[in-house]
């Protein structure tokens, strides 16, 4: 099963830079996309299903804010929308579907960048959610977590670590809440196969220059419980497909 990760930072806009263009070369089995900034009826859903791909969407309540979808050519066995935390809920941040004994969470973590009040509801949904993670793990011991993290874990994760060690994404506590996550067993998977420095999945749109000169950030992840890990293939980042201040990313996964 080959997984693709991607926030799009709005699907209309990625559809106008060719994102179905990409779709139509087939990059994965199974695209979760984050920050879709849309209800599914105002998109053009029958254009993914053209492509082979059943849809799946999670909006946030609020229109032109956060949400989360599915696009998968192989049909799942079920689908959760949610994970009954009724703010997060209210922000469409989660959804889940389930392949044989594989249970696919799509994941948009809050982002704290707006201010002390974002960054405090960050920290509540990573406490909220990583109790829930502990709780689902025990139904579903096969898990796969993919999404934007909006966290860079270690310092080889980001392009300037000193420069950034006070801004949300790098704070301290969330280090140390991505710390916790990987000791429960979970396995970055990007970082089984790729140890070398200087791998993004965020460039930041205020300056033209930084995905010029991958002044990146790597907060799009890929994760999979201790029990998947013999199960690994591959896993990758694509800097070059450009649709979104994001890149996608990408597991390869025995089914």
């Amino acid at each position: 099963m080959r997984i693709i990760s991607y926030n799009l930072n709005g699907i209309r806009a990625a559809i106008n830079k060719g994102f179905l263009d990409w779709l139509k070369t087939d990059p994965a089995d199974v695209i979760c996309i984050q920050e879709t900034k849309a209800q599914k009826e105002n998109v053009d859903h029958t254009l993914f299903n053209d492509l082979g791909y059943h849809d799946y969407w999670y909006s946030a309540q609020k229109k032109g804010y956060s949400g989360v979808a599915v696009f998968t050519k192989i049909r799942p066995d079920n689908v959760v929308f949610g994970t009954g935390h009724k703010v997060s809920d209210d922000e469409g941040r989660v959804i889940q579907l389930d392949f044989g004994d594989i249970r696919l969470i799509n994941a948009y973590f809050p982002s704290g960048t707006s201010g002390d009040e974002r960054q405090s509801f960050k920290y509540e949904w990573l406490d909220e959610f990583f109790v829930y993670l502990e709780k689902l793990r025990l139904q579903f011991p096969n898990l796969i977590l993919c999404g934007d993290y909006n966290i860079a874990h270690k310092e080889i994760d980001i392009h300037d670590p000193k420069g950034n060690k006070k801004s949300s994404g790098f704070l301290p506590e969330e280090r140390t809440w991505m710390d916790k996550y990987i000791e429960s067993k979970w396995i970055d998977t990007f970082r089984v196969f790729h140890p070398e420095p200087h791998r993004y999945s965020w460039w930041s749109q205020r300056f033209p220059s930084v995905r010029l000169n991958n002044k990146g950030w790597r907060i799009d992840y890929i994760n999979v419980t201790e029990p998947l890990r013999n199960r690994l293939v591959d896993a990758e980042i694509y800097p070059d497909v450009k649709h979104s201040d994001h890149c996608p990313v990408y597991l390869e996964i025995k089914r």
